[in-house]
């Protein structure tokens, strides 16, 4: 492998009392965010309400939708720009989120109603004629059946299905959803003049058009959330027990024995330390990644949930690189004090962390960037998750565990007498870490 550093020696354990702070201050500013600016802010799939999906054919002015919002009563109603490239605000699409806290589908029908008005009344939308650039192919085929303006008679068939459709692609793909002039229909494929003739005399066209609606009820919204932080909370767990088994064992005493020193919750502790540290390490990177979503404004919905999942198994994965080379150094290294394996195992897993952990950065970086704002928070939590648990791994699990030994009085190297190494089985002086299995 690519070696990017000969023989580094960095006192990685010497700076953790910095890492550690880094770490609180970073915990302290997003939870006081979270506490302070009403609590994390979740998305349309955790919460009760009516997402619209809104495309215009000019960029809309926003305070103007938001004031015909309001005239319907919608004062809390949400509107976030869309872009397709994610690289400017200047967007002619809009997703206005309604919360509904009733638990009935007519409730949230009622919402989707209310906005459509408020679209209708902002933008002079005539009530006497359907708009067409709202008009769904069923509809629409219905419509051109009852006019006949081919006249096909009895031998329509799924003619005007077919044309119904060709007419609809046609706004949608061409037009990006939105005609600005009902005459542009003569392009669409099977469009003849007495068929773009009929829809001008019987439909009105709006300057928007609803690309979607997206209703979830707030009883839904509350059990996926629920959900949610199980499957976290799982997943930890999980990982828990994964490294818990992985390591069991490999934390004996220093001066003083393992089974002497002491309760039974301690001793067990020392066992599976490795597993404790490394789960409170990811436990750090959700939580910094939580408080900087609420910082930067991003919302918690069912794809950062898996963006998430994948930061906890991204970090492990990590974590265990570290622990499985420390626990290998120290068999090779039983004279050294446990911080100072430590500091050597980080050191040689160094270029092997800067070169998965940067190439995987660059990628998500580019998605942020690049991925549009349907995958900006997704984008979002990856970047940072991968930063912070890459950091998490040497600057928060390893020095975790170092403390751990310095508590329990195991931080010393091989300063036992040959006689009292004798006494304790020929142990190396009760070394901090043993081989899985050794005792």
């Amino acid at each position: 492998m690519i070696e990017l550093f000969k023989q580094p020696n960095i006192d990685w354990m010497g700076k953790a009392k910095y890492f550690f702070a880094l770490s609180g201050l970073l915990l302290i500013i997003g939870w006081s965010a979270i506490f302070l600016k009403g609590g994390i802010k979740y998305g349309i799939d955790f919460k009760g309400g009516t997402n619209v999906d809104v495309v215009f054919a000019q960029p809309p002015n926003i305070d103007k939708l938001r004031s015909g919002l309001r005239s319907q009563g919608l004062n809390n109603a949400e509107i976030q720009s869309i872009s397709s490239s994610g690289l400017t605000s200047n967007s002619n699409e809009v997703l206005i989120f309604v919360e509904q806290s009733a638990q009935t589908e007519q409730a949230l029908d009622d919402s989707k109603a209310k906005v459509l008005t408020a679209l209708r009344g902002t933008y002079g939308v005539a009530e006497g004629k359907p708009d067409f650039n709202s008009v769904t192919p069923n509809v629409l085929a219905n419509f051109l059946l009852e006019k006949d303006p081919l006249g096909l008679g009895l031998n329509a068939g799924d003619k005007y299905q077919t044309l119904a459709k060709n007419l609809l692609s046609y706004r949608d793909r061409e037009k990006g959803g939105v005609l600005g002039n009902l005459s542009e229909l003569s392009q669409a494929t099977g469009a003849t003049p007495a068929v773009v003739s009929t829809i001008e005399n019987n439909y009105s066209l709006a300057p928007f058009g609803i690309r979607g609606v997206e209703i979830v009820g707030p009883k839904v919204g509350a059990e996926l959330r629920n959900q949610a932080i199980r499957v976290t909370l799982y997943a930890l767990a999980g990982m828990l027990v994964y490294i818990a088994f992985r390591f069991y064992g490999g934390q004996i005493g220093g001066s003083a024995t393992w089974s002497s020193k002491g309760g039974f919750l301690l001793r067990f502790v020392d066992r599976i330390i490795f597993g404790v540290a490394a789960v409170l390490a990811v436990f750090h990177d959700v939580l910094i990644t939580l408080g900087l979503f609420k910082i930067f404004g991003f919302e918690i919905s069912l794809t950062v949930i898996a963006a998430l999942l994948t930061l906890v198994g991204y970090s492990m994965n990590d974590t265990i690189v570290i622990f499985d080379r420390i626990r290998e150094n120290n068999r090779l290294l039983r004279k050294e004090a446990f911080a100072d394996v430590v500091n050597k195992s980080i050191n040689q897993t160094l270029s092997r962390t800067i070169l998965t952990s940067g190439l995987t950065f660059l990628t998500v970086l580019v998605l942020f960037l690049m991925g549009g704002q349907v995958l900006r928070a997704f984008s979002f939590a990856l970047v940072v998750g991968i930063v912070v648990g890459t950091y998490s791994s040497f600057g928060i699990a390893a020095p975790l565990v170092v403390a751990w030994n310095r508590w329990r009085g195991h931080g010393a190297g091989n300063t036992g007498t040959a006689a009292g190494n004798k006494s304790r089985g020929n142990e190396g002086g009760a070394t901090r870490l043993a081989p899985a299995g050794r005792r």
